[in-house]
């Protein structure tokens, strides 16, 4: 059943979900709310960007213009209603088609900055969930992190960023990434839901054709926290940003 819900505590926005099989989650937040508003310039690219949870939290910070790419069309859809409900028909659009065809709708160099809340887990070619829409939002099954570093490679100009927020397990396999396609990780950031637990998150800030140096932002824990607005405020948006 599709349900239209208040987008967490941000005033006035809202967005579609099917209770069925999708619901935006924290990560979509912290995801949003970590990237630079000195980023938010120019164009900006949303890979999987399910219900359209991070593009709608990034309006509010920018005017600039977000293209979403969903390759689920019933996801498409809940994203799309959430974007006219919102009235930011002309700043969101949102693309139905896997975001490896991102060449077919833009130029090279076109994106000055890409967010990504991707599949978490490798597919082994097996169906994980009774729902396949379930299984394609949690699974790699049309797009892998490599994936992501070679659509980033041909999107970003020169100096953009790419911030993806992945399980913390796959850290190693960001850096190792991002070095192979020169779209180096600049910045970590590490969360927990538990506070007794190991982090379980991570987002990554990286940059194309940038130099070599990274910052490593303190854990954040996550629990009981009451809103999550302005949540790396003094780390992403204030200090610490480093050098592309």
């Amino acid at each position: 059943m599709i349900v239209k819900n208040d987008l967490y505590d941000y005033k006035n926005r809202y967005i579609y979900q099917d209770t069925d099989f999708f619901k935006f989650s924290i990560d979509s937040i912290l995801l949003a709310e970590f990237v630079d508003r000195k980023d938010l310039k120019g164009n900006i690219l949303d890979i999987c960007t399910g219900n359209g949870a991070v593009s709608l939290i990034l309006a509010e910070y920018t005017k600039n213009n977000i293209i979403g790419f969903e390759i689920q069309k019933k996801i498409a859809y809940l994203a799309q209603l959430s974007v006219d409900e919102n009235n930011l028909t002309k700043q969101i659009k949102i693309i139905n088609d896997d975001a490896k065809n991102l060449n077919k709708f833009y130029d090279s160099g076109y994106f000055n900055t890409i967010v990504c809340n991707p599949p978490y887990f490798e597919y082994n070619g097996n169906m994980v969930n009774l729902q396949e829409e379930k299984t394609i939002a949690r699974h790699e099954v049309y797009l892998t992190l490599e994936n992501i570093f070679q659509i980033a490679d041909y999107a970003l100009s020169s100096k953009g960023a790419i911030y993806i927020v992945n399980r913390a397990q796959r850290l190693d396999e960001l850096i190792i990434l991002g070095n192979k396609y020169n779209i180096g990780i600049k910045k970590i950031q590490l969360i927990k839901t538990k506070k007794d637990r190991a982090p379980s998150l991570v987002i990554v800030k990286a940059v194309k054709n940038s130099k070599k140096h990274v910052i490593i932002n303190d854990v954040v824990n996550i629990e009981n926290m009451q809103t999550y607005q302005n949540i790396f405020k003094g780390g992403s948006n204030e200090v610490n940003r480093g050098t592309r």
